[in-house]
């Protein structure tokens, strides 16, 4: 895994890339230490942020990708200050009161995946609202991870599947990798070819463990709120440099 730094070059030609991956997870990372690096509030980072996650949505479209996944608010992202969730629920439901109408003029299609049962109906109402009006739309799908965990994610899958062999619906020797997948939050969603994160850091922080299985990570060293269409095409760049083999060989010669 390579950690390559995006040029941010607003100069560089205009190209397309080579190979593009039909889907992207992105892990937007750093808004809190690029707003501590400027001696600003934390929260001036969450606002940077939004329009860093406009630039990637846009920047996904132009490029050709089909599925974009952003993990914007992870089930353990409640344990920070009382203060930042509630700018970070206030913010969320700006962005869907804002810009929800530009997306669908875009063609874009909003899924929503995580646990919705703790939060606000108002804003279990605004992702109600997201993906009813762009239901039918045939463009990128922006997938919005809020209030997700990986963990619970499978946990939950496969205490359905459990359920249904319990009840006689399932013999246990029914239970494959397929089922899984299909009980999971992203079914009928591809698995990510690659998946970026921001800030340097470099761990999948509980997002998308399942369907990780055979992605491709690219670190870069930049804050999210710096993120731009040049660091997207940084990490498709490196993507495309990638031997994917999928637990298979290579069709190099040689031993």
């Amino acid at each position: 895994m390579t950690l390559r730094a995006a040029t941010g070059d607003a100069s560089a030609p205009e190209r397309a890339p080579a190979v593009v991956p039909v889907h992207v997870g992105v892990i937007m990372d750093g808004n809190g230490r690029w707003a501590a690096a400027r001696k600003l509030p934390r929260i001036e980072g969450h606002r940077r942020g939004v329009e860093a996650l406009r630039r990637c949505v846009r920047a996904a479209r132009e490029v050709g990708i089909r599925f974009l996944t952003i993990y914007s608010f992870s089930s353990e992202n409640w344990s920070r200050p009382v203060g930042e969730v509630t700018e970070l629920m206030r913010l969320l439901k700006l962005f869907l009161r804002h810009d929800l109408a530009e997306l669908h003029r875009a063609n874009v299609r909003v899924k929503v995946i995580g646990e919705r049962a703790n939060l606000s109906p108002e804003i279990r109402d605004l992702l109600a609202e997201a993906e009813e009006m762009t239901r039918g739309n045939t463009g990128l799908t922006l997938v919005v991870a809020f209030n997700y965990g990986s963990r619970q994610e499978i946990a939950g899958a496969v205490s359905r599947i459990a359920a249904d062999v319990a009840a006689g619906r399932l013999k246990p020797q029914d239970v494959d990798v397929e089922m899984i997948s299909q009980r999971l939050d992203t079914a009928g969603i591809p698995d990510p070819d690659l998946i970026v994160r921001t800030s340097g850091e470099q761990r999948l922080s509980n997002f998308l463990l399942w369907q990780a299985a055979y992605s491709e990570f690219v670190f870069l060293p930049i804050y999210w709120p710096d993120f731009d269409k040049a660091a997207l095409l940084s990490a498709i760049d490196e993507y495309a440099r990638r031997d994917r083999r999928f637990g298979g060989v290579t069709n190099c010669p040689g031993p």
